[in-house]
């Protein structure tokens, strides 16, 4: 894998999105300069954002759509979007093989080393390498690594599903959570919530948005991000967690908006498991756990 490519300013908006989708587009993915290369030849790409400044106005809002309280330090899952530009920028550049559209979000791993600051300068640099082997096509780890005051403050793994051609390999098992924890409380989720979370994460994928977007994109309405769900389940046992912690998540199920999901979590001698499920079949929608880090 090459050094690091610097990006610059905030990568994201309507012109990111027309990017990303172009090579989705029969024959225009095929113009210089939208064209993918070839997937045998990948070899990794990274790349890499410097003193990225903490607002408090941007945490702020993110505590409040994701339900965290406001603190002077960020929630354990906000980092998420300094990375996020670095992902689509990876998805957007000619070197990465697959287009940004079919890229689906199916595990989330996150490592805080310690809380960070509002107000803090951080370095961010994300990286994917080559594919892993699945089932219904390959995986790509998408690695994010957070600096400040000189060591590493926060690191995660974004582990994205590309159906099609799968590579020659074992597929590893993916995240498992034995006897997710039961009952709980339910949430009503607003038909608004994907624009309401895509104003201040920057991921306004349509699949989010709109119903006829979504449809679009093959769902029958619009669909709650992965990581507000993420988010909004370590809120809710957020003042129980140690500072220095890891987090752990798989997506199951799309979450269609509006509607009524039901939040449980307990606790046992590892940590915290939680899961958030379709309270009328009990069919999950995220699960996850945490331990010590």
């Amino acid at each position: 894998m090459t050094a690091p490519k610097t990006l610059t300013g905030e990568h994201g908006g309507l012109a990111t999105l027309v990017r990303a989708a172009l090579p989705a587009v029969p024959g225009v993915n095929r113009l210089p300069g939208i064209r993918k290369g070839l997937a045998r030849d990948f070899t990794g790409l990274a790349y890499s954002r410097e003193a990225v400044v903490v607002e408090r106005a941007r945490v702020d809002a993110y505590a409040a759509v994701c339900g965290f309280p406001r603190r002077d330090v960020v929630p354990v899952t906000f980092p998420h979007l300094l990375a996020f530009p670095l992902h689509m920028a990876i998805m957007s550049d000619a070197d990465f093989p697959y287009a940004a559209i079919g890229m689906v979000h199916v595990e989330n791993a996150i490592t805080a080393h310690r809380a960070i600051g509002v107000g803090e300068a951080l370095d961010v640099t994300t990286s994917v390498a080559t594919p892993r082997p699945h089932a219904r096509g390959v995986l790509l780890d998408f690695t994010t690594t957070v600096s400040g005051e000189g060591r590493t403050a926060w690191e995660s793994t974004s582990t994205y599903l590309r159906r099609g051609r799968s590579v020659d390999g074992d597929a590893a098992q993916g995240l498992e959570v034995p006897d997710p924890p039961t009952g709980g409380v339910e949430w009503r989720l607003p038909a608004d919530l994907g624009r309401t979370y895509a104003a201040v994460s920057g991921d306004a994928n349509p699949i989010h948005l709109h119903p006829l977007t979504a449809r679009a994109l093959g769902f029958p309405r619009q669909i709650a991000h992965g990581m507000w769900t993420l988010a909004r389940s370590v809120a809710a046992i957020e003042n129980r967690l140690p500072d220095a912690v890891t987090v752990e998540a798989a997506f199951k199920k799309p979450v269609l908006l509006p509607s009524t999901v039901r939040y449980a979590a307990g606790q046992d001698d590892a940590g915290w498991t939680f899961a958030m499920t379709n309270p009328k079949d009990g069919s999950p929608h995220l699960l996850g756990r945490t331990t010590p880090a």
